[in-house]
């Protein structure tokens, strides 16, 4: 949610930043529903000071046996009366006009992020390892002999329907281990909290975290008005609306595995082939409360935090700076890292990390006090993948995919399958 405060102080910064995502300047329309939302609150406290007024001059009118005088002041009483719940109605009307308009409004850019207008203008930051070479020709994981029918979309559409999948054997139990390390990892060595939080949320928690109402055709809802988490950003974020913080529990990092649900609307024919693209999915994910001078260091921490994921299972990745035009809804900046697909001989995304700044904690009213200070002040949050599971399974799958069929393993998630290190070509985790 934007401060119209600061669009009041400074409209044309707020075009501007507009401008940097490819959007037209709205400071006018916004400005002009704020002002007429504040003449009518201006004239309901008028019309109430007059009511008030008259209401004392009642009595002694009564008192003085000036009965014009008092149908007068009495009628006057009705009269301002009406005209207060009138007006107070018509401020009600604005100020939801204005809450409607602001909240389908995108983040303004941070002043560091590059401007363009798609995926072509996002910048590289960097890249880790070597792209795997192979004397043959790549397979997708999908076309994997170690994978087989242990990968059964045909299942998964039988039960569910379309972009549902069905994992067996030693495919789901890496995909299960994969979680885990990467729990383990963020737990004991990436300071965060564990949370495990409900995949059901109400309205209020999907608006908060700018979820609602521009994205609702993204996501489930089920039929007692509930949410499908589309990723545990939600509850984990919404946490702590409408709390006041101290300083001293700032920073606030937590990680949490759940089911994601998304219905891809607007996806029609894109990654239709293998797990790429789902419907349900598993996700780590990665959320910190800050205060607002610690949210861009916290971003690069989140950001290392990630790719220390993808560097234990040595899978190569580069990591981009998303440009304005290329950018999600809530977020200032994002950080995402994209890991190399032998079978697409390409980088695909497997994580986003982006800061939202206060746009989140103004929706849901989450805030801090500084120690010393009675004024509280709204937090910033970030939130990142770390990692998303399927993604990281296929990554694994086809990095390590070898000439027979099989598949080998990384080191690094050895001790989460029993010391197994590869899944051999009849599918057997050995």
């Amino acid at each position: 949610m934007h401060d119209i405060k600061a669009i009041r102080q400074n409209p044309e910064g707020f075009d501007t930043a507009l401008a940097m995502r490819g959007l037209s300047g709205m400071s006018s329309e916004i400005l002009a529903i704020d002002s007429a939302r504040r003449a009518k609150i201006t004239a309901a406290e008028t019309a109430l000071a007059e009511r008030n007024s008259a209401s004392k001059l009642v009595g002694a009118a009564k008192a003085k046996g000036d009965e014009a005088e008092f149908q007068r002041l009495r009628q006057l009483v009705g009269d301002k009366k009406a005209e207060i719940a009138a007006l107070e109605d018509e401020a009600k009307a604005e100020d939801t006009r204005l809450t409607d308009l602001l909240a389908r409004i995108p983040n303004l850019p941070h002043p560091d992020t590059p401007q363009g207008a798609d995926e072509a203008d996002n910048v590289e930051m960097h890249r880790w390892g070597t792209p795997v070479s192979l004397d043959f020709k790549a397979k997708e994981h999908f076309e994997l002999a170690a994978v087989g029918n242990r990968m059964d979309f045909e299942t998964g559409a039988k039960i569910s329907g379309a972009r549902f999948v069905v994992l067996s054997g030693a495919v789901a139990r890496v995909h299960r281990a994969l979680a885990q390390f990467m729990l383990d990892t963020h737990t004991e060595e990436n300071g965060l909290t564990e949370v495990n939080t409900p995949v059901l949320v109400r309205d209020e928690a999907m608006y908060g975290t700018d979820k609602l109402p521009k994205f609702g055709d993204d996501s489930y809802q089920t039929t007692n008005g509930w949410w499908l988490v589309p990723t545990s950003e939600v509850p984990l974020t919404y946490s702590v609306s409408g709390d006041i913080l101290d300083e001293s529990d700032l920073p606030r990092r937590m990680v949490a595995h759940t089911l994601c649900f998304r219905s891809e609307a607007g996806s029609a024919g894109r990654d239709t082939s293998g797990m790429l693209r789902q419907h349900q999915f598993e996700k780590v994910e990665m959320v910190s409360i800050t205060k607002p001078e610690d949210s861009m260091d916290e971003l690069h921490r989140m950001t290392k935090c990630a790719e220390g994921i993808l560097e234990k299972l040595d899978l190569p990745y580069r990591t981009v700076v998303l440009c304005t035009g290329d950018m999600g809804f809530g977020a200032r900046r994002t950080h995402d890292i994209e890991v190399w697909l032998p079978g697409q001989d390409t980088y695909r995304e497997i994580s986003s990390c982006s800061v939202t700044g206060d746009f989140q904690a103004r929706r849901m009213n989450a805030r801090f006090r500084r120690m010393g200070e009675k004024k509280p002040e709204f937090v910033h949050t970030l939130n990142g993948s770390g990692l998303a599971v399927g993604r990281c399974l296929i990554a694994v799958l086809e990095n390590g995919q070898q000439a027979d069929g099989s598949v080998l393993l990384p080191k690094g998630l050895h001790p989460w399958l029993g010391g197994k290190t590869q899944i051999t070509a009849e599918g057997a985790l050995k």
